[in-house]
């Protein structure tokens, strides 16, 4: 039984993490966002370089557009505030206006600072972000067109982006399949990734609060069930990562970011098809995925990389140490008693303001620092896959379970 003097120690700690935070979030995350604002062309500016370097004509990356949008909203839906609504709107009529192929349907992969197709892969992962994000927006301004498109990109992917045994990847614009070299990483092309499956099930976990659908809820269903089956490794509690089309996993590979991030992740969205026993055994799940990364991956209070056959990758990366400091207040708060994670994500926040949020003016966070802390500079400070989605949602999370 904690003491008087242990609960009040919890709550000032709980409390100043809650404060730095929203310090965080107000005075650096926010503002530099806003100045990635492209006034004269809509959305936001595409890249932002090491040297902080602005790229006013470089592509402006759907994914990044997607996640700007999911961030605006949720921030002004936390804050109560009507500048980042404005924010969030800006975002949403570049994306509506821009990113969709109103021939073929689907959202491309990117498109020019003016707004013309560029990329036009159709991939999976993408289609998933434009979901989370139209909720998103939908569940701040109740704009009916918004929860349709969303609605219209689930029943796009149910119908060209699967097959019988679960989720495909890339396609080109007219939905022929592709290679997946968008998402397939240290020298594999996977079929199936882990990555894609639990970004749909972030979407449409978005989607399914808003509006209750039942076909949404079926598919989050199948795709749990494909996660316990396939992805989730239940002899070295991990997730397995990339997979050929019949899920046999194709290289050695633990994902630290990745685990922890779905340790919170799925888990919340489990909680809400209302089905305890299912609740249950994800719960199970998730915790043995943030139980190990405790153990294996977080060490100098952070948390590595990743683990490639054997091979530790001890770079620090902005979004792993976001993630991991939610999936371990996560666990915390499932477990009060085991009071190391609270510590740990405390001391990962603490790490994150010391070495990875950039002091020089006009930035934002550095992308990922070495064993020692030093910034690599090889880079960038804001591009499609460098935006406020990460350390944004880090910064909401907490606000929201501390209130």
């Amino acid at each position: 039984m904690k003491s008087e003097e242990d609960n009040s120690l919890i709550a000032n700690l709980t409390n100043t993490l809650r404060t730095d935070c929203l310090s965080v979030l107000k005075n650096q995350i926010i503002p530099f966002w806003l100045s990635m604002r492209d006034n004269l062309y809509g959305g936001f500016y595409g890249l932002l370089d090491f040297d902080l370097n602005l790229n006013k004509q470089a592509d402006k990356g759907v994914i990044q557009g997607s996640r700007i949008l999911y961030f605006f909203s949720d921030a002004s839906l936390s804050l109560k505030s009507v500048p980042l609504a404005e924010a969030a709107e800006h975002a949403y009529k570049f994306m509506t206006k821009y990113c969709f192929d109103e021939t073929f349907g689907g959202v491309y992969w990117s498109v020019t600072f003016d707004g013309k197709p560029s990329d036009t892969v159709k991939h999976t992962y993408n289609q998933a972000f434009a979901i989370y994000a139209l909720s998103s927006y939908y569940a701040l301004s109740k704009n009916p067109l918004a929860i349709d498109k969303a609605l219209q990109l689930f029943y796009l992917i149910e119908s060209k982006c699967k097959d019988s045994y679960g989720y495909l990847e890339s396609f080109n614009r007219d939905f022929t399949p592709s290679q997946n070299d968008k998402l397939s990483e240290n020298n594999v092309i996977a079929s199936r990734t882990m990555n894609t499956l639990l970004h749909v099930f972030e979407g449409y976990s978005a989607l399914y609060r808003q509006t209750k659908n039942s076909d949404v809820k079926n598919a989050l269903l199948g795709i749990l069930d494909i996660y316990r089956k396939h992805v989730f490794n239940n002899t070295l509690n991990r997730q397995e990562v990339f997979f050929d089309s019949d899920y046999n996993s194709l290289i050695d590979l633990h994902s630290y970011g990745h685990d922890i991030e779905s340790s919170w992740l799925i888990e919340q969205g489990c909680q809400l098809l209302d089905d305890n026993s299912l609740i249950s055994d994800i719960s199970s799940i998730c915790d043995k995925l943030a139980k190990n990364i405790f153990d294996t991956a977080y060490i100098n209070s952070s948390v590595c990389n990743e683990m490639e056959k054997g091979k530790l990758d001890s770079t620090r990366v902005w979004w792993v140490q976001s993630e991991a400091v939610v999936g371990f207040f996560n666990m915390w708060q499932k477990y009060p008693e085991q009071t190391q994670y609270l510590y740990a994500s405390i001391r990962i926040f603490r790490y994150i303001q010391n070495f990875l949020v950039d002091k020089r003016p006009n930035s934002e966070w550095f992308w990922a620092v070495d064993k020692d802390g030093l910034p690599l500079n090889r880079f960038n400070i804001a591009d499609q896959w460098k935006c406020p989605y990460h350390n944004g949602r880090m910064c909401l999370e907490i606000l929201r379970r501390t209130k």
